[in-house]
């Protein structure tokens, strides 16, 4: 079996060969299935998380990721918030093929994930990207959507710890010479003058306003996973095209849309389509230059077993 550790995991594929082959799985069909716990405590920081994450591709592939997430751990700087494993197995048999780093593969995939919804609704000539949080997704999330829209020529970090989002800004200036990197102290003047907005924050309480989009905006949501967290406002989901990734893994789950689907601010049909509806062509995606887009990067099982298939097939010895 197929042992692929986090450096293996990390460099790989360019973010824009696995972005192709992601959009080529989601025209197959599959199967998911998503289970959380929740760590029982009085402190909300202090929440741990388990989950088990499954997809299946008939014929094809079946694996699982098992992740724990334990914000705590933010705090030592010990370990990582959020760590995985993951086990791939062949669609045929049954048989076991690989296992890979989850920590890594959730990075990769995350990632990826919304570097392909960028693909599929952002502006071909974005030029200034907003990135909220400094967390450890953050420089993957950055890459992926500098590889995708090279066009790209200024990003701005904003975190509530400043000092963190000047360590990231530096760290990604020399990684990517081309692009001005840096720290933002004023979250809601840098919003407003973004072409693309990404946001991974653990949020209950929203950071984004809708009135801060400006026309032709692309907002990436990726922080929210549970059913109290959300980023951004309602006058966002509002004045946005909604898109998702997955409704599986979005309607019902996650706080970014059941709570304002509970507030009667949008009903289902106003998220217009998933990836794997856009990837098949059955909607054309953004409308034109000035339509704001909203799309949710929920996860999910599907994911995780689409880029595990891409990295165990591209790996060279």
């Amino acid at each position: 079996m197929l042992m692929l550790d986090a450096d293996t995991i990390l460099n790989t594929l360019p973010y824009t060969t696995l972005v192709d082959e992601l959009a080529a799985l989601h025209r197959e069909p599959i199967g998911m299935v998503d289970e959380l716990l929740m760590e029982s405590t009085d402190r909300e920081d202090n929440v741990g998380h388990f989950f088990i994450r499954a997809g299946w591709q008939p014929e094809q592939a079946v694996g699982a990721k098992v992740i724990t997430v334990f914000p705590r751990n933010n705090r030592t700087r010990e370990k990582p918030s959020i760590q995985a494993v993951y086990v791939l197995f062949e669609g045929t048999h049954g048989t076991p093929i690989a296992c890979l780093d989850g920590t890594a593969l959730t990075w990769v995939k995350t990632a990826a994930d919304s570097a392909l919804g960028s693909k599929l609704l952002s502006r071909t000539n974005v030029e200034t990207m907003l990135m909220i949080g400094a967390g450890q997704m953050a420089p993957h999330l950055v890459a992926a959507h500098c590889e995708i829209r090279p066009s790209l020529r200024r990003v701005s970090i904003w975190n509530r710890t400043r000092d963190k989002a000047a360590k990231l800004a530096s760290r990604l200036a020399t990684e990517y010479p081309s692009i001005e990197f840096d720290h933002s102290d004023d979250i809601e003047n840098s919003a407003r003058a973004a072409d693309l907005i990404c946001s991974a924050v653990g949020s209950t309480e929203p950071l984004i306003r809708g009135a801060w989009l400006a026309a032709g905006c692309h907002l990436d949501l990726v922080g929210a996973y549970t059913p109290e967290m959300r980023e951004a406002d309602d006058e966002a989901l509002r004045r946005g095209a909604l898109f998702v990734d997955a409704r599986e893994t979005t309607i019902g789950h996650i706080g970014e849309l059941t709570i304002p689907l509970a507030a009667g601010v949008i009903g289902e049909n106003d998220v217009l389509a998933s990836l794997s509806e856009l990837c098949r062509g059955e909607h054309p995606g953004r409308n034109n230059d000035a339509t704001i887009t909203v799309f949710k990067n929920g996860g999910g099982g599907h994911l995780d077993l689409m880029c595990a298939r891409i990295l165990h097939e591209n790996y060279q010895p």
